[in-house]
């Protein structure tokens, strides 16, 4: 009886890619698995027909002979005479279960060790102050974590005594089981995957090595710090577990909102409300700074609402840099309100004076084009 086409049993064309070739076999062997069909004389004969068939395809010198020479490439040895059952039998499937499952087939993918018991990085998020930000500062933050266990000086063992090899998998961290074909690893349930067990567990940690406490830390905020930078404090997360290495505890800084400034990377930005009479006739003002201190900036005649004045080297601290950004303040100018009968008087007396191109340029300009337009559209 003649042996049914390899590219016919993976179902594919004959110029399929390598990963096509690999979907098809994944797809059907997932299908006609033994272990998903047990006692099915069919699906196990079909399951034996896609290993042989993909262990030739999936080699390229092999399917270059296959291509020319048909399963006449084969009848002496080689890859198919065995039913596809010889030695390499289930590479092919091994590799699919394998990126699938990871290191739970075979242990061919980060198995075999023993757990490194590492403590887990903590993070913890801080708000500064933009003045902290600015200056940089110290502070204690309190976190909740897990610190070596001092009865036991983290072993985990009562007295300070040292864990001993698990005998179930013989330190390994990890027990393997057959299941069908395949070689199954996982988790040493003994030890929990740490290679270790403890006789007489301590009593203040139950055999962690470690508790659960609050531990304050100082951290330092360097001067220039922006708005969700993360410091590291290598060592200071959660202690390992039984002397394990300890984790990191990583500190998200956010700045808060500022009542006056807003920040721009070095820039700082303010608004500043003008009197009317400040803006027309000029004058002078004083403006806070992000250190504190004050700024004085002469108002020109005529200030418009928008118009933004630059204090260079009044802005933010640069990191790592002796420098700084600069200060924007942006005028703001107020339409008087709740006006006194003498206040009603006076600037009625200046409306009656009449206003002109030079008293009101933008006003005149504005209405000037408006005109313009009414005259296109009766035209």
């Amino acid at each position: 009886m003649s042996k049914e086409d390899y590219y016919r049993i993976l179902d594919v064309e004959r110029d399929a890619s390598k990963d096509d070739l690999k979907k098809a076999y994944r797809k059907l062997a997932l299908k006609y698995h033994p272990d998903r069909n047990p006692g099915d004389k069919d699906s196990e004969r079909r399951f034996k027909e896609l290993n042989e068939a993909y262990e030739v395809l999936k080699d390229d010198q092999k399917r270059a002979a296959y291509d020319r020479f048909g399963h006449a490439a084969f009848e002496h040895g080689g890859p198919g005479g065995d039913g596809g059952f010889g030695p390499g039998f289930g590479t092919g499937f091994a590799d699919i279960f394998e990126e699938m499952f990871g290191d739970f087939v075979g242990g061919r993918r980060g198995g075999g060790g023993r757990q490194s018991g590492r403590g887990s990085d903590l993070r913890y998020n801080l708000e500064i102050s933009l003045e902290q930000a600015f200056a940089g500062s110290k502070t204690t933050v309190r976190v909740p974590t897990g610190v070596k266990c001092d009865a036991c000086k983290g072993s985990g063992a009562a007295g300070g005594g040292s864990p001993e090899t698990c005998t179930t998998c013989r330190g390994a961290g990890r027990v393997r089981s057959q299941s069908g074909f395949f070689t199954v690893e996982r988790t040493c349930p003994a030890c929990g995957g740490a290679g270790q067990t403890i006789r007489d567990p301590c009593r203040s940690c139950n055999g962690a090595g470690r508790v659960q406490r609050e531990k304050a830390l100082q951290v330092t905020i360097p001067a220039g710090v922006e708005d969700g930078t993360r410091i590291r404090l290598a060592g200071e997360g959660e202690a390992g577990v039984r002397s394990g290495p300890p984790g990191d505890l990583y500190i998200f800084v956010s700045i808060a909102a500022h009542r006056f400034f807003k920040r721009d990377g070095a820039d700082i930005h303010c608004q500043v409300p003008l009197t009317m009479t400040t803006a027309a006739l000029g004058g002078s003002i004083e403006v806070p700074t992000v250190n504190g201190e004050r700024a004085r900036i002469n108002i020109p005649s005529g200030t418009q609402s928008g118009e933004t004045f630059r204090l260079r080297g009044k802005g933010m601290t640069i990191l790592r840099h002796q420098g700084r950004g600069d200060m924007y303040v942006e005028a703001l100018v107020e339409t008087p309100v709740n006006l006194s009968e003498k206040q009603r008087k006076l600037l009625q007396e200046f409306a009656d004076a009449g206003t002109d191109e030079k008293t009101s340029p933008e006003s005149h300009s504005f209405f000037d084009k408006v005109k313009e337009l009414w005259q296109d559209l009766r035209e």
